[in-house]
């Protein structure tokens, strides 16, 4: 079994480096996966009221025989539950679809500017971390104005930012702010959604290694020391995106895969400025 890295965050509570991703895995099928997750080594489970799982991610974590304590849990407030009172309500709906008293890490999913209610959506996420319901509280897909204001209104700097990052699209400017804050990135679609599997230059770099590209890519994310939570539904792809000690990227890969960077081009996902489904 793989030992997986632990970030320490800026409220002093720590995060498995490697988590899966639960993004577009039926609610059924859920518990089947994260116990194979659990059973390959990964002690970190990320899911969302939007993706529709949270009763299934429940069921898994209430037959494992893996104590709670042991496995980190983050969900998502969605669009739709914006300002304060409901973020209050959405978090205790989705505790209860988990079948839990509390996450260990919880986010904003998306900060939808053009209706403005993310500074009073901020602040209920804080008063269900005093309370006890979250461990840890962030944002997802919040850009460097978003983040300065929530800092700048409230005080509280978010522990996580959850945001779209690849070798395609590394958010070198986000990164640095968040660095400067003792904000951890966290990556979604660490793999690029396969869009980044075929690349030359990553193949090459595989080859060398004796790995296969999805290996080097979240070696690539340990190495700059961002979280990472690749989604799989596939068994054997969700040990092997485990399986990342035993080799190091050196300085010419790492070079190498800076020079993949497309900027704005290389964006997969929605744009966090414009992007409001409820």
């Amino acid at each position: 079994m793989t030992a997986i890295p632990t970030i320490l965050l800026n409220d002093n509570h720590g995060i498995p480096q490697l988590g899966l991703g639960m993004w577009q895995v039926p609610n059924a099928q859920a518990p089947d996966v994260i116990a194979t997750a659990l059973d390959a080594g990964y002690r970190s489970i990320d899911t969302a009221a939007a993706y529709q799982n949270e009763t299934g991610a429940g069921e898994a974590l209430r037959k494992t025989h893996i104590p709670r304590d042991r496995i980190y849990v983050t969900t998502k407030l969605w669009n739709a539950d914006h300002g304060f009172d409901g973020a209050l309500k959405a978090m205790d709906a989705s505790l209860k679809r988990l079948g839990l008293a509390h996450v260990d890490l919880y986010l904003i999913h998306w900060p939808l500017p053009m209706r403005d209610r993310y500074l009073d959506t901020w602040r209920a996420l804080i008063r269900l971390r005093d309370e006890g319901k979250a461990k840890s509280i962030g944002v997802s897909n919040f850009n460097t104005g978003h983040l300065r204001r929530l800092i700048d209104e409230t005080g509280v700097i978010p522990a996580v930012n959850q945001i779209e990052l690849h070798p395609h699209f590394p958010q070198a400017g986000l990164r640095a702010f968040h660095a400067k804050h003792g904000i951890v990135t966290e990556s979604w679609s660490p793999l690029g959604q396969g869009t980044l599997f075929q690349d030359a230059t990553l193949l090459r770099i595989a080859q060398k290694h004796g790995r296969t590209v999805a290996q080097i890519i979240l070696r690539w994310h340990v190495e700059l020391g961002l979280v990472a939570i690749p989604k799989s539904v596939t068994h054997s792809r969700i040990r092997e995106n485990l399986a990342l000690t035993g080799f190091r990227l050196d300085a010419d890969d790492m070079a190498a895969i800076a020079s993949l960077d497309r900027g704005a081009a290389g964006r997969i996902g929605p744009d966090p400025e414009t992007f409001s489904m409820a």
